[in-house]
């Protein structure tokens, strides 16, 4: 009988935008020993199997892909176009020479800008001879998308004004650069096994949850965990923030992998 696999989630970076310990820092977090404070740029793995799709792709990508040991992937999810969520698009290239065009998901808008930013990757003349390939396709909070056991659905979320994209992966949902939810897109949220959320630092912000604000979202869509990410080394120690926090919810570190049945 063949085993039932189980779809996971491995967390390749937990930090914010200028990760943790941040350049040029005095914050005491900068100094702490404890290997879950040091936080690269957000950015999550999830497999099915051998099936690995990977949500953004940063200026920590390669040293993600290296760490986590990942050789194939089917494809990459991007929630929006800021630097520490695609500043590492060049680095698909190794993916590009073993598999050909790799497939990549945005919206319009997030298309718009990486074919701006990496004119060379999506020119059809007089192309760079080591520039890959992609296979861009667009999506949006409107779609559901399915790959072989893996249904994915996007989310709509506000990160501050600007509309991004959060993802579902059956009952997983990633939802990075969180402010508001619209109560709409809330109803894509219900009966999740595990939600992983924002949760940038202490003080209130105006483009990213709090740790009080994201503590009311877990309150009020009820899944069975959740785990907080895109943390700023302003929101603490690791081992003393976890030890606040519900039963249930727990803070999110570089490497953890979190499996769902």
């Amino acid at each position: 009988m063949n085993k039932k696999k189980q779809l996971k989630i491995t967390f390749l970076g937990t930090g914010t935008s200028t990760g943790v310990p941040m350049i040029t820092s005095k914050n005491p977090v900068r100094f702490s020993e404890d290997k879950r404070d040091k936080r690269l740029r957000s950015s999550v793995l999830v497999s099915l199997g051998d099936d690995n799709y990977v949500v953004d792709c940063g200026p920590d990508f390669r040293q993600q892909m290296l760490r986590a040991n990942v050789d194939d992937i089917k494809g990459i999810f991007f929630t929006h176009e800021h630097a520490d969520h695609i500043a590492g698009f060049d680095d698909i290239r190794p993916y590009y020479y073993r598999m050909g065009d790799v497939p990549i998901y945005s919206d319009a808008r997030v298309l718009k800008s990486l074919k701006r930013r990496y004119e060379y990757i999506f020119a059809t003349e007089n192309r760079y001879p080591s520039a890959p390939g992609v296979a861009p396709t667009v999506i949006s909070e409107n779609d559901v998308l399915k790959f072989d056991d893996v249904t994915i659905t996007p989310i709509k979320v506000m990160h501050g004004d600007l509309p991004i994209l959060g993802y579902r992966f059956n009952n997983i949902a990633y939802l990075t650069d969180v402010k508001t939810i619209p109560e709409d897109e809330k109803e894509k949220l219900k009966n999740l096994d595990v939600l992983v959320i924002t949760a940038l630092r202490r003080e209130s912000h105006f483009t990213h949850l709090n740790i009080d604000e994201a503590l009311e979202m877990v309150k009020e869509l009820q899944p069975k965990k959740a785990y907080f990410s895109h943390i700023s080394e302003l929101l603490g120690f690791h081992a003393d923030v976890e030890k606040e926090l519900p039963k249930n919810v727990f803070l999110a570190y570089d490497e953890l992998v979190v499996e769902v049945d």
